[in-house]
């Protein structure tokens, strides 16, 4: 089982790994170059903007790793900044809450928040999406107290990451931005009571983000359930459709200050189509396969593999300059 498991890793690396590459020792090169330094302008509530330079990260739970194979808010956001050198980097994981309890793998939680810590410390993000309160609002009345003092210690642990080099974010918010995003309603039919269960995590997160100076995307309370034409918004009442998530999108880039034009979706397909190529080939570089071989309790077993997954670097940001390029030739 283990052997199958790994050729398949390995079939996958060999198939992405379309040039040949020297291999690249883990950590020894951040995936983003240092943007240029910028003055931070003064902080409004819930207000934020992207920037020339900007290293984005998201972070949350299904919503965010779904967007990573849709790719409509990350193109929207680069479609609306044609001119802005973006970079973007989906830590999307299915089933997530604030405590990081779907990254533990096979290990506690607090292993996988360790990890996830680490990995947005070593991308040096300047603006981390923060997207959760979907799966935590099931607790009801009684674990909110719960999420919103663990949604506040995240705050503070992500701008915990910023290195000296960076000015210490905890005391400069400008040298890492964060951006909370409020769940968007259930469309069930069940969906006036999941959304009455809800509509209190919505809140403490606005409310942290006014405490912690965070931007915010409203989702919850912009985003409609349904629509006048035919196609839904969601799935199965809960997960985005593709037309949602080109909702979302438009939400997004109007908080960020900006406009999309009423043809978005199909005037940036081919930008989209890019991004989501990228955002695999990213996601392929940070959870790999066969991670539990070759990075975690069994790597004595396939380790050695290890020095493969740095080489998706270069193919990430090759795929990435190819964004910007497309981005600028459809404004």
């Amino acid at each position: 089982m283990a052997s199958s498991r790994a050729r398949s890793s390995r079939r996958i690396v060999s198939r992405l790994l379309v040039v040949a590459l020297a291999a690249i020792p883990l950590g020894s090169r951040p995936a983003f170059a240092d943007p240029p330094t910028q003055a931070a302008s003064p902080t409004t509530a819930g207000a934020w903007s992207l920037r020339d330079g900007d290293r984005v990260v998201f972070l949350g739970d299904t919503f965010v790793e779904r967007e990573g194979d849709r790719g409509f808010i990350e193109t929207a956001l680069v479609a609306s900044h044609p001119d802005a050198s973006l970079t973007f980097r989906n830590l999307g994981w299915s089933g997530d809450t604030v405590w990081a309890e779907s990254r533990g793998v096979f290990d506690q939680p607090s292993k996988g928040y360790e990890r996830m810590l680490a990995l947005v410390r070593e991308l040096k993000p300047t603006i981390v999406f923060v997207a959760y309160g979907r799966n935590e609002s099931y607790q009801g009345a009684a674990g909110l107290a719960g999420f919103r003092k663990q949604l506040e210690k995240l705050c503070e642990d992500l701008r915990g990451t910023a290195t000296p080099a960076s000015d210490n974010a905890a005391a400069n918010p400008g040298a890492m931005r964060l951006v909370l995003v409020t769940p968007h309603r259930f469309a069930a039919a069940a969906g006036d009571a999941r959304n009455a269960a809800l509509e209190p995590y919505a809140q403490a997160i606005r409310d942290v983000a006014g405490h912690e100076q965070a931007g915010l995307v409203d989702l919850f309370a912009q985003m409609p359930t349904t629509r006048p034409s035919a196609t839904p918004l969601t799935e199965n009442g809960v997960h985005l459709s593709n037309a949602g998530y080109a909702e979302a999108a438009r939400i997004f880039v109007t908080a960020s200050g900006h406009a999309l034009p009423a043809d978005f979706a199909a005037r940036f397909e081919k930008l989209r189509t890019q991004v989501v190529d990228k955002n695999r080939l990213f996601f392929h570089r940070w959870r790999p396969a066969n991670e539990t071989y070759i990075f975690l309790f069994r790597k004595h077993e396939q380790g050695n593999n290890a020095v493969e997954i740095p080489q998706f670097d270069p193919l990430v940001e090759a795929a990435e300059q190819q964004v910007r390029s497309i981005a600028k030739g459809t404004r």
